[in-house]
């Protein structure tokens, strides 16, 4: 890869990035807010995604269960749905993809929680099922995705729209949101 292509995709994250910082701070600190008050009500965070998402679901559950910034604190209740492979594809081969995050809402999901869906598109069937079948149990939900409107906003208390449409930008800004989101956890709840 050449020098030109290597800084045009560097400054393109940046233009990703900051156009996250004009645009979706409030959401995001409504986020983390919501975050906060679940955890401090004795609930837990739900996460999910598909591919890269499932990274970033996977991360957040990681720093959150484990630590972030502060080593000396307690862990906070979170779990990244979809990361049993047995459960996934047992789900997926009796009910279909679509219910592999909606059966684990059901079956560890209570009022109270907070479901966060990370979906690049907006629109992912089983992330949306996820949301829906969140909200029928009484959760909090919120949906980290891109500009493109997706059902996934119909079904969330909170929604982040990073302001692109490509892929890889989205997911670098929902990385950031993820790190945002554990500091304030952190910051809020301390050790």
């Amino acid at each position: 890869m050449n020098e030109a292509k290597i800084r045009g995709t560097i400054e393109d994250s940046i233009t990703t990035k900051q156009a996250l910082l004009a645009k979706c701070v409030p959401s995001l600190g409504a986020l983390c807010d919501l975050a906060i008050a679940t955890l401090r009500g004795g609930g837990k965070i739900l996460l999910c995604g598909n591919g890269g998402s499932s990274c970033d679901a996977a991360h957040a559950a990681g720093e959150l269960v484990g630590w972030f910034e502060r080593k000396q604190r307690p862990p906070y209740a979170a779990i990244a749905l979809g990361q049993s492979v047995p459960t996934l594809t047992a789900i997926g081969n009796d009910a279909g993809y679509e219910h592999v995050f909606a059966r684990e809402v059901e079956a560890v999901g209570r009022a109270g929680d907070l479901l966060v869906g990370f979906t690049t598109s907006g629109g992912s069937k089983n992330v949306v099922a996820a949301l829906r079948q969140a909200k029928a149990l009484g959760l909090s939900t919120a949906v980290l995705c891109g500009e493109r409107r997706g059902t996934s906003l119909e079904h969330a208390d909170v929604a982040i729209q990073v302001p692109s449409t490509n892929t890889a930008r989205i997911q670098e800004s929902h990385l950031v949101c993820v790190h945002v989101l554990c500091a304030a956890v952190e910051d809020a709840l301390g050790s």
